[in-house]
């Protein structure tokens, strides 16, 4: 090969990858500020439906009897949206993962709306997937417009990797659950050459919510200082015992789904579906209403709050809120709820045994819960991870994801297919 050759096949991908780089940031920014004005618009209802309303009604704000008659309302007023929004908000969610195929734009508004009605309204789902999906719709279909010749599938990694960037407030967690997904299709060009325009994306989603509201998913629990023969055990209980509270969920999931699916009208499934969500609150306590992200650094922030046996009803009211708000067709993700179910377990296991260190219990329990509802094994360490920002864990928590891998690795997946059969 002559020298010129070299030099050509060195500095092709180069030429090829840096095109990338403005789609992939304008991607990036847009998909964070999507997300960033959906939360700010949830927030902004939630103080009225929970804090402005019951106070004109001079009802408790958290009162059983405000959670059920909310709960209540947002399904039916999520199901009466469902119904008039063009293309009726998207497909069943209970069919769709955190990355699929494009949705028609026009479904775009309705997703969004009735996203914004769940995370307001206490629904135990957090904003990733209808985020996500709409994103997706929105860079595919102005990808597709100024760049007709780009391949479909760059839109769809970028506009994920935007959002799930602009969610954990890193690009590194959009990177390992691409990298997951690309290592499983053929296809051109070294893994971090596939990587190159996703990451970017990643990047500027992190850095655009970053900069505007500053999240934060440190748990500021007590610094895990030295690892102990114990600690590894506990973390393998906790990380297995969570797996298996994260698999009584998946198993139950077709069997739900069907319930409220013979009901055969979303405005009855979502009402009755919002009621139930709205007893298990009662029974829970309003720690275990909406996403979970900002109650569990509730949890942590008092871990003697509680005792054992109450953590334990909070994981497991938890995991059936996730459950019945997946399958009645709210729309909503499962990582943040999943997360709660974790924390809420741990905390459980340290109240139990007070030796094993907070640290350990609650990125353990994280972990098991986490690898049993997304089945993706390096979003769930990494989320585990960055809870306690403590790298002196991750031997532990490598460790502790192996059993807890094999009791879930080709079980069936908190995913159906259309005919309301389990993924696997």
């Amino acid at each position: 090969m002559s020298t010129d050759s070299a030099v050509s096949a060195e500095t092709a991908p180069a030429r090829r990858l840096l095109p990338l780089l403005v789609p992939s940031l304008a991607v990036g920014v847009a998909s964070a500020l999507v997300l960033l004005g959906v939360s700010l618009l949830a927030d902004q209802l939630q103080d009225v439906l929970w804090e402005t309303l019951p106070d004109a009604l001079s009802i408790g704000r958290y009162s059983s009897l405000w959670m059920i008659v909310m709960l209540t309302a947002i399904g039916l007023v999520t199901g009466l949206a469902i119904r008039a929004v063009p293309g009726r908000a998207g497909p069943d969610p209970a069919t769709t993962g955190l990355v699929d195929a494009p949705l028609a734009p026009g479904v775009v508004p309705g997703l969004l709306v009735v996203t914004v009605l769940a995370l307001a309204g206490g629904v135990s789902l957090g904003p990733e997937n209808p985020i996500t999906a709409a994103n997706i719709a929105l860079a595919y279909w102005a990808g597709r417009r100024f760049a007709p010749d780009a391949p479909a599938a760059l839109w769809v990694a970028l506009a994920a990797a935007g959002t799930i960037g602009a969610l954990f407030g890193t690009p590194v967690a959009a990177a390992l659950i691409l990298s997951e997904t690309l290592a499983s299709r053929p296809g051109p060009g070294a893994l971090w050459d596939r990587l190159f325009g996703p990451l970017a994306a990643g990047s500027a989603g992190a850095l655009t919510m970053t900069l505007l509201a500053h999240p934060s998913f440190d748990l500021s629990m007590p610094d895990y200082t030295h690892t102990h023969w114990g600690d590894l055990l506990s973390a393998i209980v906790i990380a297995c015992a969570g797996a298996v509270l994260g698999l009584a969920a998946v198993y139950a999931f077709p069997y739900a789904h069907r319930a409220f699916r013979a009901l055969r009208h979303p405005v009855l499934a979502l009402a009755l579906g919002g009621l139930l969500l709205g007893l298990l609150g009662a029974l829970g306590g309003y720690l275990t209403l909406f996403k979970g992200l900002d109650e569990v650094k509730e949890l942590t922030a008092d871990p003697d709050g509680w005792s054992a046996g109450r953590f334990a009803l909070m994981a497991v009211v938890k995991a059936a809120a996730l459950l019945i708000a997946a399958t009645c067709g709210f729309r909503g993700g499962r990582i943040f709820p999943a997360v709660f179910s974790g924390v809420a377990l741990g905390l459980c296991a340290h109240a139990l045994v007070d030796g094993v260190p907070i640290a350990v219990a609650v990125t353990c329990g994280v972990l098991g819960v986490l690898l049993a509802i997304t089945r993706q094994g390096w979003l769930s360490l990494f989320t585990a991870a960055v809870l306690a920002s403590d790298s002196a864990l991750l031997p532990l928590l490598c460790v502790a994801s192996l059993p807890a891998w094999l009791l879930v690795t080709g079980r069936p997946q908190m995913q159906l297919h259309e005919d309301g059969t389990p993924l696997r």
